[in-house]
């Protein structure tokens, strides 16, 4: 198959899906450990751009926004019948991507997964005990506090959140109550862009190298659950970078933090801080 000759954004379905709409039902289960169900959706792929040497801190505030836009077309798109879409990126090899061409994923399943469902019961505990949006009243705090505070602006600010476990981990979380990525409006999709284009440039500019990571968005579940009350959840995406102390050393998650829980090279603040140091002109493009 040969691609079209597109000049902006460009998704098509994935070769190796890991779901298809028509898995079949399981068998019934002999004993209650070892139980099973139908895991059904699609997967899609989604170009960034034509260019297979431009990634997402290197292009432009228009061509990002262009990506903003199909994530939230997508969205609406699949979740207007799939509970959970997850858009994710893993960028680099070290992230196990195979192909360098800027690009993500999307998969719209008929359940919610793991992530999801945790997500889900922890914000709708919170709202119900202190009646505000978890996520709502954490940005609020980490706006004020400004101790793990990386980069802000009108709309948004991403913080090095204070349970982060991987070492330069970053949390991106607009200032008002959003549900889901279609949600947001004009001014809020600019502005993200921005905020989207100064991370990553930090990012780069750490170790000054294309800094793998993967990422992804959490948003109020989809299909059936458009007819219930989501007001617990909000927006955000979660960066997990694996870069440690260079462009070759990662952190690994090994041992005790398999068996046992997370522990840290670094403290949030001081990742913050590092983080929040950093000048916002990649370092590809400065004046040698």
């Amino acid at each position: 198959q040969v691609n079209p000759q597109y000049e902006g954004t460009f998704v098509f379905p994935n070769d190796f899906p890991a779901l298809q709409p028509d898995a079949p039902e399981p068998g019934d289960s002999d004993h209650p450990l070892f139980r099973a169900a139908a895991a059904r959706g699609v997967c899609k792929v989604m170009c960034f751009h034509p260019w297979s040497d431009l990634t997402l801190p290197l292009m432009s505030l228009a061509e990002i926004r262009a990506v903003i836009d199909t994530w939230a077309e997508l969205a609406a798109e699949l979740g207007a019948s799939y509970p959970w879409v997850q858009i994710f990126e893993n960028k680099g090899a070290m992230m196990g991507c195979s192909n360098p061409h800027p690009h993500c994923q999307v998969w719209a399943s008929s359940f919610l997964p793991n992530e999801a469902h945790l997500e889900d019961r922890t914000q709708r505990q919170h709202l119900s005990q202190h009646g505000v949006p978890m996520l709502l009243e954490y940005a609020e705090q980490e706006a004020r506090r400004k101790e793990r505070l990386v980069v802000e602006n009108t709309d948004w600010l991403v913080v090095v959140p204070y349970w982060a476990t991987w070492p330069y981990q970053t949390l991106l979380l607009p200032r008002r109550h959003v549900c889901r990525l279609q949600d947001l409006h004009k001014g809020e999709r600019d502005s993200l862009a921005s905020i989207m284009q100064r991370l990553l440039i930090k990012y780069d500019n750490l170790f000054e190298v294309s800094f793998p990571y993967s990422m992804g968005w959490h948003g109020a579940p989809t299909g059936p659950y458009l007819e219930e009350d989501c007001g617990h959840w909000q927006l955000h995406a979660h960066y997990y970078p694996p870069l440690l102390r260079s462009a070759t050393v990662r952190k690994f998650m090994v041992g005790y933090e398999m068996l046992a829980q997370a522990q840290r090279d670094l403290t949030p603040e001081q990742a913050a801080e590092r983080l929040r140091s950093l000048p916002e002109v990649h370092y590809k493009r400065r004046a040698k």
